[in-house]
C-alpha cells in the first residue's frame, strides 16, 4: 500500500513539473526566437511481483513504481517569420546546418553575443537596437559581437545586413560582419533566461561564417517567432491538469485506507 502511495504521489509530482514547463512555454507564445521546452518523462525501476502459493510461484505481472522528469530539452526549430520592417530586427534562418552524427540531432545556428560577465552568449532572439554609444545590442543590452569577436558599432539606424551578415552603411561595406556561431549538438547548450545560451564550461562554438559546409540566411526586417504549438500547448497543459487530479484522487484513496486500516488495527489490539 506505501508504494502505491508513493507512486502517485510521484505522478503528482512529474505532472507538477510538466505544467510549469508548458505554462512557461505558452507565457513565451511572443517572445521572439524563444525556444519551447520540452519534459522528458521516465519511469522509476519496475518490479516484477510473483505469488508463492504451496511451494509453487506464480507471475503476476510487472509492478510500476512511479515517474519522474528526467530532462527538460528546447525544441531547437525554427518558428515562423513575421515582417516588421525595422533595421535592427534579424531574423536567422538555418538553410543547411550539419547535425550531429552521433546522436542524429540536427544543428543550429545562433547570434553571438557578450554577456554580462565578458564570456559568449548565445541566441535565436533577433530583437535588437542601438544602445547610446552606437552598439548594436539585445533589449537586454548584450553587444552584438562580429566575426572579429568585437562589438558591431554603428553611425545610425540606417544600415543594412545582407543574407551572409555583412553590414553596410550608406551603401558601403563597413568591414564588419555579424558572426553566426554553429552548434553540431544545439542540446550541449545551458540555459541562461532571457534567450541566451551558453557552451558548458563557457567554451566557444565555431563560427558558422564562410564555412562551406553551413548555409544560413540573415533576413533584415524580419522577426523569428516562437516555436511554441499554443493549441497543442493548451492541450497538452489540461491533460496535464487532468492527470494531477488523477493522482490526487488516488492518493487521498490510499490515505483514506491507511486511515481506515490503523483504526481497525487499534481496535484490535
Amino acid at each position: 500500500m506505501f508504494r502505491g502511495f508513493y507512486t502517485a504521489a510521484s505522478g503528482m509530482m512529474t505532472q507538477s513539473r510538466r505544467t510549469d514547463v508548458l505554462t512557461n512555454n505558452i507565457a513565451n507564445k511572443n517572445t521572439p526566437g524563444y525556444k519551447a521546452d520540452q519534459t522528458a518523462t521516465k519511469s522509476f525501476p519496475n518490479y516484477l511481483i510473483e505469488r508463492l502459493q504451496k511451494g509453487n510461484s506464480e507471475n503476476l505481472g510487472r509492478l510500476s513504481s512511479g515517474a519522474y522528469v528526467q530532462e527538460t530539452v528546447p525544441d531547437f526549430t525554427s518558428g515562423s517569420l513575421k515582417e516588421t520592417n525595422r533595421s535592427t530586427d534579424l531574423a536567422l534562418m538555418g538553410n543547411n546546418i550539419p547535425g550531429d552524427a552521433d546522436t542524429g540531432r540536427p544543428g543550429a545556428v545562433f547570434f553571438t553575443v557578450e554577456g554580462s560577465d565578458g564570456n559568449r552568449r548565445y541566441t535565436r532572439n533577433g530583437q535588437l537596437t542601438l544602445d547610446g554609444t552606437g552598439q548594436l545590442t539585445t533589449a537586454k543590452g548584450q553587444p552584438v559581437l562580429g566575426t572579429n569577436g568585437q562589438p558591431i558599432q554603428l553611425a545610425s539606424q540606417n544600415f543594412n545586413v545582407d543574407a551572409s551578415g555583412r553590414v553596410f552603411e550608406e551603401g558601403q561595406f563597413t568591414g564588419r560582419q555579424v558572426q553566426v556561431a554553429y552548434a553540431a549538438n544545439p542540446y550541449d547548450l545551458v540555459k541562461d533566461g532571457s534567450g541566451l545560451y551558453h557552451l558548458e564550461g563557457d567554451g566557444l562554438l565555431p563560427q558558422a561564417n564562410n564555412n562551406d559546409n553551413i548555409s544560413f540566411n540573415i533576413k533584415q526586417g524580419f522577426l523569428e517567432q516562437s516555436n511554441v504549438a499554443l493549441e497543442e500547448s493548451m492541450t497538452n497543459l489540461s491533460n496535464s491538469y487532468r492527470l494531477f487530479e488523477a493522482n490526487q484522487k488516488i492518493l487521498k484513496a490510499y490515505d483514506r485506507s491507511m486511515q481506515l486500516a490503523a483504526t481497525k488495527v487499534g481496535r484490535l489490539g
